[in-house]
């Protein structure tokens, strides 16, 4: 019945999106800036990276910095479409290391595409680093690329070429290198890229390796929603009644984070997908953990793989749940300003700029420092406090807070860490107030994180993700049977180690 509803939703919110394509019809996305119009907004990109970014030269030095800015502006040589400035700056941007700043679209561009049934790749890939394999294939009815398929080479490019093209756009902490092949599987990542970086052609000329390991060679065309029928057929598809509130509202919550408990190997199984607020995340920690006590549970998993972050708030709650003694946030949190000389193109500037008066103070080193949490130690939580064995997995898009969560509690003797380095930076990130920032002409938007965080000094130096202590990394074969790697490794190990305490 929540299969049938979401189709439903979906097929509502199709209709809805079809019935707005007037409002798109005004936008064209060839429009081509001039060169002078473009230069302006590439100026204001860097000057307002260079006076407010906190860690513009933390794992670049300035003068490496100053010739990807200087590269980057010689580039403006002709015309170009908001996709291709948007690419140039997302080129500069990656160069900074820094995985919360980002450049976006405008918003007129990604209300057009929301709702332009445009041609795209065909293709979800998982990438490793020597190989890659099919995920999703978009033509359903092909039986050649299914998934789980080993791909050699797309047009004659093999994943070695493609990574070191793509990785130049995508933004990751620090050298935590597994955010970026996390970000290019996940689903449309590949192809998005392909479409901006390499440009899409009708067809592909796809090199394989088939279920009898024999290379082999195909040819699939773009993917066309608008010979898809089971997209026609949904955008005709009118409900029998109404989707409630309440029902949406609990189908996002539960896919937010959840919890289920296996009596029979005494184990809680706790997905949490977000530390966004909106997600009732307070109460689900409080009730979650009062019934696992209720349960005699000795056993928890915690997966955050696929956890971005959001508010440390709620990260640091679940972290009182399970750490066993008391912890700080940060070593140091500071900016480097508090006002900006182009707040007109900032967020809310003038609100930031509030709050940042009010909780930071200007130190000797020069820098606002945010010294509550420098200061303040958390305590672990005294009630439904869980002491029994903890498993987290981990994976590359577990980023920002999650980090937090996973580096206070890695280490800790009761906790394993399963999975894949996490994309987000074990020794602290560039984030907390994180403005965007609108170009005035072509009105790309791009983040701009204003504090660093540092949670270990030590760690700087490797600048890499928090490490699992058993690393499970998906093959082909998973794929190809559907098996989840890391989930079943957890199990395996609660199994032993109920094996030994039986002995």
């Amino acid at each position: 019945m929540r299969r049938l509803s979401f189709l439903l939703l979906v097929a509502a919110a199709s209709m809805l999106l079809f019935s707005c394509s007037t409002s798109r019809e005004s936008f064209n996305p060839e429009k081509k800036f001039s060169v002078a119009t473009l230069q302006q907004d590439y100026q204001l990109f860097r000057n307002i990276l260079e006076e407010s970014h906190p860690s513009l030269y933390w794992f670049v030095p300035k003068d490496s910095m100053d010739y990807f800015f200087d590269q980057g502006y010689r580039q403006i040589d002709q015309y170009m479409t908001e996709q291709q400035f948007k690419s140039l700056l997302t080129y500069v941007a990656s160069k900074i290391r820094c995985g919360h700043t980002s450049v976006r679209s405008s918003r007129n561009y990604n209300r057009y595409f929301d709702t332009a049934r445009v041609k795209i790749f065909p293709l979800s890939l998982k990438i490793w680093p020597d190989s890659m394999a099919v995920i999703a294939n978009l033509h359903r009815k092909d039986s050649v690329l299914k998934r789980g398929t080993i791909i050699k080479s797309i047009n004659g490019l093999n994943t070695h070429q493609f990574r070191d093209t793509f990785f130049n756009y995508i933004s990751t902490d620090g050298n935590a290198i597994n955010g970026k092949y996390q970000s290019l599987s996940s689903r449309g990542s590949f192809g998005v890229l392909y479409r901006n970086v390499l440009g899409l052609t009708d067809q592909f000329d796809i090199q394989y390796i088939d279920e009898y390991g024999q290379e082999k060679e195909t040819i699939i065309p773009l993917y066309d929603p608008k010979t898809d029928t089971l997209v026609r057929g949904l955008e005709v598809i009118s409900p029998h009644r109404a989707v409630a509130k309440d029902e949406v509202r609990l189908f996002v919550l539960n896919a937010a984070r959840n919890v289920q408990i296996d009596t029979t190997l005494s184990s809680a199984y706790m997905t949490v997908n977000t530390f966004s607020r909106g997600n009732r995340l307070k109460s689900f920690f409080n009730r979650s953990f009062k019934t696992i006590r209720q349960n005699n549970i000795r056993n928890l998993v915690v997966d955050v793989r696929a956890n971005g972050g959001g508010d440390a708030n709620f990260s640091t709650l679940l972290t009182k749940y399970l750490i066993d003694k008391k912890f700080k946030l940060a070593d140091s949190l500071y900016a480097i300003n508090r006002s900006s000389h182009y707040g007109k193109f900032i967020q809310r500037n003038f609100l930031y700029w509030i709050a940042m008066n009010l909780v930071t103070r200007k130190r000797s080193d020069g820098y606002y420092h945010f010294g509550f949490f420098e200061r303040h130690h958390f305590k672990p939580k005294k009630r439904f406090h869980f002491d029994g064995d903890i498993y987290i997995i981990t994976g590359g898009n577990s980023f920002s807070a999650t980090t937090l969560f996973a580096k206070m509690l890695k280490g800790q003797k009761n906790v394993t860490i399963v999975g894949e380095e996490t994309g987000g930076g074990s020794y602290g990130n560039t984030a907390w107030m994180i403005p965007d920032v609108t170009l005035p002409n072509t009105k790309i938007r791009f983040r701009l994180p204003k504090f660093r965080l540092v949670m270990d000094k030590a760690a700087v130096k490797e600048a890499r993700g928090v490490l699992p202590d058993i690393e499970v990394v998906p093959t082909a074969e998973d794929i190809r049977n559907s098996i989840d790697p890391k989930t079943e490794k957890v199990r395996t190990l609660i199994l032993q180690r109920q094996q030994l305490t039986r002995q």
